[in-house]
């Protein structure tokens, strides 16, 4: 019998790989997108046309519409990706984040649950629901170790607090009704199909087009780099045959610092699309973030140990990957650059007075 996966938010980054893949494997996959500023379809043109995938336009908080692609649809199992995602728009307009992230997770929980306690046996043993969130709930680590399951929450952002938030609520639904949920928690991805305003895609395009490549304070800042192809691998495995009511890092144990990260992008390009200097004289220092995160690192031994999932992509070999997929592939991300989101500065905090 062809399972079938609801996958909310599948029309951004992370969601349109997981929905690539789900579908390639055959897969039965209804994607559910609000379509807000980071939500492009354009991600999903491979697989637009094929039988078994269906998208619809639904706002997470509508329980109403919910409850119709719910009964229609009648997945077996929910992967729950939509969320406002960047740090930096959440500084200055926080709203949509305690929305979507808060409200929104509460509303598709709520709906779950109801479905759920409709199924017939053993449908109803079967479901799944699987929550993706984001390592930024633990907080900033030090110069030593990394991340585990057991971290205490401590998040810096109104991003990273309203994903805590709605991990929370994900744990209490399992504890509270017995619904059948897990959580996993990532590091930063990175790869194809990337919105850009993100660091990665930024800086690619960026040094395109012979822009300022903008590091955030002294770029000292260290994440851990995952492959978003290796990420959506990984939601597969942990809704399959993950342990419900548990947590599951996913990380691709490639920390690099940010400067590292852009001087590399540099090399690749000064490669294969040189100019008369190299691009690493387009970098510039910039004002830091406010609350900016010093260090993150995911220790994905529990994923690795349980399920047997390893990170494919060394972060020179998906690096490389990306920075090529960029190059290759002008007709995606040129509209977004020209409409949606030119490469200004965000999160900017206004100074008293001004």
């Amino acid at each position: 019998m062809q399972r079938k996966v609801l996958v909310t938010g599948g029309a951004g980054f992370i969601g349109s790989a997981l929905c690539r893949r789900l579908v390639g494997d055959g897969v039965s996959v209804l994607n559910i997108d609000a379509l807000t500023y980071a939500g492009n379809l354009q991600s999903l043109a491979a697989i637009g046309n094929a039988p078994n995938y269906r998208f619809a336009k639904i706002d997470i908080c509508d329980r109403r519409a919910l409850t119709e692609a719910f009964e229609t649809f009648a997945p077996d199992q929910v992967i729950h990706l939509a969320a406002e995602s960047h740090v930096d728009r959440s500084i200055t307009a926080g709203d949509a984040f305690i929305q979507t992230n808060i409200v929104g997770t509460f509303s598709l929980l709520e709906t779950a649950r109801a479905y759920w306690r409709g199924l017939p046996e053993p449908r109803r043993d079967g479901f799944r629901f699987l929550h993706v969130s984001t390592d930024e709930v633990y907080g900033s680590l030090g110069e030593d170790g990394a991340f585990v399951e057991e971290t205490a929450y401590d998040p810096s952002s109104p991003y990273s607090a309203s994903k805590a938030a709605a991990d929370h609520l994900v744990s209490a639904w399992a504890r509270t009704y017995g619904f059948p949920a897990l959580i996993s928690n990532c590091s930063n991805n990175y790869g194809p199909y990337h919105f850009p305003e993100k660091l990665i895609p930024l800086i690619i395009l960026n040094a395109i087009h012979g822009k300022p490549l903008p590091v955030y304070g002294a770029g000292a800042n260290v994440r851990d780099w995952l492959y978003v192809e290796d990420h959506a691998r990984a939601l597969d495995l942990i809704v399959a045959r993950g342990r419900i009511g548990e947590k599951y890092n996913v990380g691709g144990r490639n920390e690099r610092r940010n400067t590292e990260v852009v001087m590399r992008i540099c090399a690749i390009l000064d490669r294969l699309r040189p100019t008369a200097r190299s691009h690493e004289s387009l970098i510039a220092f910039v004002a830091d973030r406010p609350g900016h995160d010093r260090r993150y690192a995911i220790d994905a031994t529990k994923l690795e140990r349980e399920l047997g999932w390893r990170a494919l992509e060394t972060f020179e070999s998906g690096i490389e990957k990306t920075v090529r997929w960029y190059l290759d592939n002008e007709w995606w991300w040129r509209p977004l650059r020209d409409k949606v989101y030119a490469g200004e500065r965000l999160g900017v905090i206004a100074e008293a007075g001004t």
